[in-house]
């Protein structure tokens, strides 16, 4: 909603390299990536620069599809993908109606809509390619042995950076005087690519790719609210049910046992029992 709001001030591609340049800042002086990217190996190395250009390209796709089409448009087809990861894990007949609720919620929130912009759907579908592309690396690095998921995000945002510098950087150039911009940008970072991405990885750690992607189709139902507040966008009787059906998708869904997350873990803490425990336990 932010960023919307930016766009009266600075091109598409400069909000893009504000968003992303001024969430590489806060990462850099909170996480100092690069200690990271110094002890990595290879493997490691590839996997973030890897999601460093995929967040990098995908925010530039998103930001020029909605300025050629409809938000809603954007949206539904940037769910697509990530709905179709949540099927993957929809093995019982539960989850299955939870999909299902949730596909029926956020295409009655997205309306669903095709203009005819063919440029503006090509960067549309790109997003969503994208959007999938990250959830799948979000997803490695979370559960990487060598980095935490937070470190491996400040690393890859500090990529992305200079991914996306010569594709709108130069459109900043006009406002470096103007300190509402600037500030603007710097709040659209924060709020669009600090907090959430922090919040990513945390759950990443503790939920299944397919549960994850579940609860990200939530996000038209909270971008429903932030229209609400920020933008003045009403929603209408047609929104309200669609936020109602996810809703009750995302209750209605329940991890199953076998679905427990897996992968390495970071620090991890063999139960050793004290000397006392032990004569206790022997002596019974």
């Amino acid at each position: 909603a932010f960023a919307v709001l930016l766009f009266a001030r600075v091109d598409v591609l400069g909000v893009a390299w504000l968003r992303i340049a001024s969430a590489a800042l806060v990462f850099a002086l909170w996480r100092r990536p690069w200690r990271v990217l110094a002890r990595l190996d290879g493997s490691g190395r590839r996997l973030l620069f890897a999601w460093g250009a995929v967040l990098a390209v995908m925010n530039v796709c998103f930001y020029l599809s909605i300025d050629r089409l409809p938000l809603g448009t954007v949206a539904a087809i940037e769910f697509l993908p990530v709905i179709a990861l949540a099927a993957l894990g929809a093995r019982t007949p539960r989850n299955a109606l939870a999909l299902l609720l949730a596909v029926l919620g956020v295409y009655l929130l997205t309306g669903l809509q095709f203009s005819g912009e063919p440029v503006g759907l090509a960067f549309a579908f790109a997003n969503a390619v994208l959007f999938a592309l990250y959830i799948v690396l979000a997803h490695r690095v979370s559960r990487h042995a060598q980095v935490s998921g937070i470190d491996g995000l400040a690393a890859s945002m500090l990529i992305a950076a200079a991914v996306v510098t010569p594709m709108g950087g130069w459109q900043v150039l006009p406002v470096l005087t103007d300190p509402i911009a600037l500030l603007a940008g710097v709040g659209v970072g924060v709020s669009s690519s600090v907090i959430p991405y922090v919040s990513d990885q945390l759950a990443m750690r503790r939920l299944t790719r397919a549960t994850y992607a579940l609860m990200v189709s939530l996000l038209p139902a909270t971008a429903t609210i932030v229209g609400i507040v920020v933008l003045a966008q009403v929603p209408s009787l047609t929104e309200v049910a669609g936020v109602a059906l996810v809703a009750c998708g995302v209750g209605l869904h329940r991890q199953a046992d076998s679905t427990a997350p897996d992968g390495p873990r970071l620090d991890p803490r063999p139960l050793v029992r004290s000397r006392g425990e032990e004569s206790r336990s022997d002596s019974r």
